[in-house]
Parts: structure tokens; sequence; C-alpha cells
């Protein structure tokens, strides 16, 4: 998409989030005025992202998900290996929600004092959230489910690819 297309300046943060999944035909669904839903397939899972705009603290917040139930045996080398995937991510933070049986990468984009978002600024915070999902994905099942310890687990997850195989 054109950035030049496509203004910001008089549209809500999640209008342009709306404009956005319509262009990648994602399926989503406009939860409320201030919150939009979507699923992106991935490589390795669907991920689940959800944008909601809280004009309070004037910062357009992200999550994206992916289902995640560790066997409870695993969970301390499941939490070391979120340690170490948080100090290799900076853009945003995963966490586990055990409830909900999900993994979580969180990010807040901070809109303070009236200013907007640019179109290539939701690109990218959702595309970060994306890549950042299909890079550390491996590692956390090694950890749950291949018996692998953190540090080996983590080996897996890629640095930075540019392209597709």
């Amino acid at each position: 998409m054109d950035a030049t297309e496509f203004t910001t300046d008089d549209f809500h943060p999640i209008d342009i989030v709306e404009h956005l999944a319509e262009h990648h035909e994602w399926d989503f669904d406009r939860i409320a005025d201030d919150q939009i839903a979507m699923i992106i397939d991935g490589a390795w899972a669907n991920y689940a992202l959800s944008l909601a705009w809280h004009p309070h603290d004037e910062t357009l917040r992200m999550i994206c998900t992916f289902d995640m139930d560790p066997p409870a045996d695993r969970l301390p080398m499941l939490y070391e290996t979120l340690n170490a995937t948080n100090d290799k991510n900076w853009s945003g933070a995963f966490s586990l929600w055990r409830e909900q049986k999900m993994m979580v990468y969180r990010y807040g984009l901070n809109l303070a004092g009236g200013a907007t978002a640019s179109l290539l600024q939701i690109e990218d915070i959702v595309a970060s959230a994306v890549v950042a999902c299909e890079r550390f994905y491996p590692a956390f099942q090694l950890v749950c489910w291949g018996d692998c310890e953190p540090a080996e687990a983590m080996t897996v997850a890629m640095e930075e690819a540019y392209g597709r195989a």
C-alpha cells in the first residue's frame, strides 16, 4: 500500500487499522468504535490481534495471542525462555496468560498531546507483532514439549530474516 494514498490526520487510529485489515484481506471484526480484532495466518499459528484506542491515556494498545497450554512441570523453563525472549525483543513483550491458555505479545503506542498514528506506524506495529511471534514460537514449543533447555531453544529463534524461503 502506498502511504501517499492515505492520510491519517482526520482518522481515528482504529479506522486506520480497519483500512489496513481490509487492504490485506485479514478477517476482522470492529468490536466497538475504539477496538478491532483480527486474525492473521502465520507459518506456525493463527495469531489473534486486538487493537484498542484508550483516549484517557492516549495510547493505542495491541495484543497478539496464540494458543499455549504448557505442561505444569515445564513452566519454570518457559518462564526462563520468556525472560530471554523479552531481552531480545525491544518493541514489545511476551507473557503467558495461564488461565486463558494463551501466549500474549503486547505493545502500546503512546500518542500523547494529540499526536496521530500514521498508517506506516500501525502497519509496523502489526507486522512486528507477527514477526516476533513467528520468531519465538519454535523456542516456546521446544521448551514446553521438546524437552529442550531454554538456552538451546533460544538458538532456534532466528535473527531477523529478510525475504521468504
